[in-house]
């Protein structure tokens, strides 16, 4: 995730509800109508974000460290931090929240695993944070790592659950191979894995797919309303950015449709300009000439309109990108994942010259098997340039996950 604080930070403002309320209950909402079981007369560690909110966009930090018989002793914070004022990447080290006087711990520092000593005095960790289904999405990560830490304690796991943006029914990309995980591909998870953070927790714990098997004392609080055909704007929920460059509930499935491209550093994906993920550009591109030849392809889901731009930040900084951008229509593309090599395809066609695996820096390269998951995918289509030869490997274990997290689903 690369990404800057500002967009994030703020929008974790309290704003009034909608007339109309929404039609999801999060997991906070239920625990709190539940009148917090489970953790009353307990000492808490909270791991949350700005997107750990109610419907009326009041903190789960706030809604906790208030709560009659709770006592709210450290959180802990993700990529980005507890109040979301770091960038991608950045080192985030240890605090104290200035709202609240508690320690605020940092997972995306020294150390992306809770310690004993941040440990010490906590009877249960809570996990409270907007996930948007695709693996390379670090929190989900910073969760297995987290529920490996209360294991390794013999503290209890708490998932307050939250919609997956993605739905849950979409399922795309080959699970990890052992060699290739990371922190951007934890576990042997496809690439959008159809669950929530909940539901998947639950899969982590049960398919012992934590360090050495190991399982964790867990609770999942389920959401009320939530469907797995819904997509995030049929729950009537506020969309708190995930992270600056995760703006809009509708961004999501544009990360995973460009997001692997643009770790290669050679086209853009629209980081640095204000639309994140929706867009293919380069200085060399003709738009209309690029536009043309992708809607010729006929894929239902998406229009790819004409675009000239200069990013405000990142690589290409003031640079004339020109390229098009990708707007889906209904719920978009069947095959997400598979855009962005259809596009590179394209792109090949027109310009032979400018192949983004040859001219990516070879860390980049890196990069893209890791998120990847696998260094088949790019292995198979760098023959070519042709998305027929990886099709199958994007697909390649979706339907055997199914069955195996079908047992894992709550709603």
């Amino acid at each position: 995730m690369r990404t800057l604080p500002l967009l994030f930070a703020l929008a974790a403002l309290a704003l009034p509800a909608p007339a109309q309320g929404p039609s999801v209950q999060t997991g906070i909402e239920v625990l709190r109508e539940q009148k917090f079981a489970g953790l009353t007369g307990k000492r808490v560690g909270l791991i949350t974000n700005p997107t750990g909110v109610d419907a009326r966009l009041r903190s789960t930090i706030d809604i906790l460290f208030e709560a009659p018989g709770v006592r709210l002793v450290a959180l802990f914070g993700p990529e980005h931090g507890v109040r979301g004022d770091h960038a991608a990447g950045d080192h985030v080290g240890a605090a104290r929240d200035s709202a609240t006087g508690l320690p605020a711990y940092s997972l995306y520092g020294n150390t992306r695993k809770p310690t004993p000593e941040m440990l010490n005095g906590i009877d249960v960790l809570v996990y409270d944070i907007q996930d948007i289904g695709c693996r390379s999405y670090t929190y989900i990560s910073t969760m297995g790592l987290a529920m490996e830490a209360a294991a390794e304690r013999g503290i209890g796991f708490m998932v307050l659950d939250r919609p997956n943006p993605l739905g849950g029914i979409r399922v795309e990309g080959p699970p990890v191979k052992h060699e290739f995980e990371s922190f951007v591909s934890g576990y042997p998870v496809p690439y959008v894995y159809g669950l929530t953070c909940g539901e998947l927790a639950s899969m982590l714990n049960g398919e012992r797919m934590l360090a050495r098997g190991i399982q964790c004392s867990l609770t999942v609080i389920s959401m009320k309303g939530w469907k797995r055909e819904m997509n995030f704007a049929s729950t009537g929920l506020p969309w708190v950015p995930t992270s600056p460059h995760i703006p809009e509930a509708s961004t999501p499935a544009h990360y995973v449709s460009a997001g692997m491209l643009g770790e290669l550093g050679v086209v853009s994906e629209g980081v640095g300009y204000t639309i994140p993920f929706k867009v293919f550009a380069a200085p060399w591109i003709d738009p209309r000439g690029m536009a043309e030849r992708l809607n010729g392809l006929g894929l239902a889901g998406v229009v790819f309109r004409p675009l000239v731009f200069r990013p405000f930040y990142g690589r290409s900084k003031d640079e004339e990108l020109r390229g098009v951008q990708i707007h889906f229509t209904g719920e978009g593309p069947e095959d997400l994942m598979g855009l962005q090599f259809r596009f590179m395809e394209v792109h090949n066609d027109l310009y032979p010259g400018r192949n983004p695996f040859a001219l990516a820096h070879p860390s980049r390269l890196t990069m893209f098997d890791r998120v990847a998951g696998t260094d088949s995918i790019r292995a198979l289509f760098t023959r070519r340039m042709k998305y027929a030869d990886v099709a199958a490997e994007l697909k390649r274990g979706v339907g055997e996950f199914r069955a195996r997290s079908a047992r894992y689903r709550l709603y």
